[in-house]
């Protein structure tokens, strides 16, 4: 038995008085010098179309709403574009600025409000307040619009005829978006359909991010689907095979350069290198030396058993394994206690011999296991705190073979990004991948100011660690805008990203 003192684990949030806060008006243009000649060089702006995912929506904050919505990349974009013949940019814009969705007047917790920082209990939490936009209520928002981007989508949902059929939200929610039931053209419309039906002059394409991102936030919970072409099979949490990502993206390229339209293709950023993976530490356990000889005493038993099970020669069992899966703490900062699926399966040797081990730098705590490790799985049991007493589960950590599995689809994806933008005069392929390395590893100076990686204080990511906060969607909007200068002969007016909110506060 495992007896523990009680522990409270909190995210290492430090130096909040640095954090900058500003008013939440969007801005959208930087000051210009009378003297200033902006170009549009060989491209032409009038009709410009964004496509994508949440990230090209504006998503922000674990939610869409309106603010987040008026300083998405591509609203950014539209404005700027507008100095040099770029024509109107409309949006399907939330009717708040609290996020979240009404089904048929009642909300659905799986679209939840918008979140707001709270600086007394170190944690964010939803903001007051009730949602007012109804997903369907007297059919969809009048279109065409200019911002395509769908949160929630993957490469394939984009060529989806059922994807925008209000009916499928209750029949068969897997097949059917509630952001695109609002603004399909039409119960059998797709998203790419719409998209190159405005015959865009002008596009980015950002698409691809989910077909890895749910398996990772999922913490590798579902399959990696390499080698499975069957998309029927596939679940919301699954990493997409490259070959069905390559067919789908390069179709998408084909539609929307049909009618002679320039654009930029976005490449997939490393999922290492956002918050919601590098934010809680894989040894978030602070103990003193007395609990710790304590649980060490508790587990002596289980360590024993891994021994025995050594010597009784169990197929596939290791000394090097046994080493892993032993479980040791001391004073200081500990190792999280963590299930880790591809160690040898003891549990039909002995049931005591848990498949667990302690986290290494090598492994990835998803953020949301933040408010969990250290609280106790069983309120009547003092011995079950997660990541000590009872291992962190499957869902909460991304181990070495689940981070390659997403890297090696990652990597396959980009490969087929790339090779369309060099392949092709009218396209420029945008790094975004080398961005968001950039900003985790170094940080970002772009003149007036220096962005980071850092949950709540690094001013780049919003509150849900995977989404950019408006200040780090006008650094993307500035990356895209030199890329295609350097495509396209332009010359684009940059944006000040201190101009642009950053983490909100209650």
């Amino acid at each position: 038995m495992i007896i523990m003192k009680k522990h409270l684990v909190k995210l290492a949030i430090t130096s909040l008085a640095s954090l900058t806060i500003i008013g939440c008006a969007p801005e959208f243009d930087n000051p210009v010098d009378a003297s200033s000649n902006f170009s549009k060089g060989n491209a032409d702006f009038s009709k410009y179309v964004a496509v994508g995912d949440s990230l090209t929506a504006g998503y922000a904050d674990g939610a869409l709403y309106k603010m987040g919505q008026q300083n998405s990349y591509p609203n950014i974009l539209a404005q700027q574009f507008k100095q040099v013949g770029g024509g109107a940019f409309k949006q399907p814009l939330m009717n708040d600025n609290l996020g979240g969705l009404l089904f048929g007047g009642s909300a659905n917790p799986e679209f939840g409000k918008r979140l707001v920082f709270n600086p007394q209990t170190q944690a964010p939490e939803e903001i007051a307040g009730t949602s007012t936009t109804e997903v369907y209520a007297n059919g969809p928002l009048t279109g065409p619009f200019n911002n395509m981007g769908v949160p929630g989508a993957k490469s394939y949902h984009l060529a989806s005829a059922t994807y925008g059929n209000p009916a499928g939200l209750a029949t068969d929610p897997a097949t059917a978006n509630p952001y695109y039931v609002r603004i399909a053209s039409s119960t059998g419309a797709t998203v790419i359909g719409d998209a190159a039906a405005q015959a865009p002059t002008f596009f980015t394409l950002w698409i691809g991010n989910n077909d890895v991102l749910n398996y990772a936030t999922a913490g590798g919970v579902g399959t990696d689907q390499t080698g499975n072409l069957d998309l029927t099979s596939y679940s919301r949490v699954d990493i997409t095979d490259p070959t069905v990502f390559a067919g789908a993206y390069s179709g998408y390229v084909d539609a929307l350069t049909a009618a002679g339209g320039k654009g930029v293709l976005i490449n997939i950023p490393d999922v290492s290198s956002i918050p919601f993976f590098t934010t809680v530490p894989y040894n978030a356990v602070p103990l003193d030396a007395a609990t710790a000889e304590t649980l060490n005493t508790a587990y002596a038993a289980y360590n024993g058993g891994l021994d025995a099970a050594l010597a009784a020669g169990v197929p596939g069992l290791t000394a090097d394994e046994v080493a892993k899966r032993k479980i040791q703490f001391s004073a200081g900062q500990n190792a999280v206690v963590i299930m880790d699926e591809g160690l040898t399966d003891l549990t039909g040797v002995n049931s005591a011999l848990v498949n667990m081990r302690q986290a290494t730098a090598d492994d990835l705590i998803v953020l949301t296991a933040s408010s969990k490790i250290g609280t106790l799985a069983d309120a009547a049991d003092p011995n079950s705190a997660w990541g000590v007493g009872k291992p962190l589960e499957d869902g909460d950590v991304l181990i070495p073979s689940e981070i390659e599995a997403i890297n090696r689809a990652r990597t396959a994806y980009n490969v087929t990004i790339k090779a369309l933008a060099d392949g092709n005069d009218n396209l420029v392929l945008a790094d975004i991948d080398a961005l968001l390395n950039e900003i985790n590893t170094t940080g970002f100076n772009y003149g007036t100011g220096t962005v980071f990686a850092t949950y709540v204080t690094g001013n780049t990511f919003s509150l849900d660690g995977v989404h950019p906060t408006a200040r780090g969607y006008a650094i993307v909007a500035n990356t895209i805008m030199a890329a295609i200068e350097k495509q396209f002969g332009a010359s684009l007016p940059r944006v000040d990203p201190n101009n642009y909110t950053a983490v909100f506060f209650k």
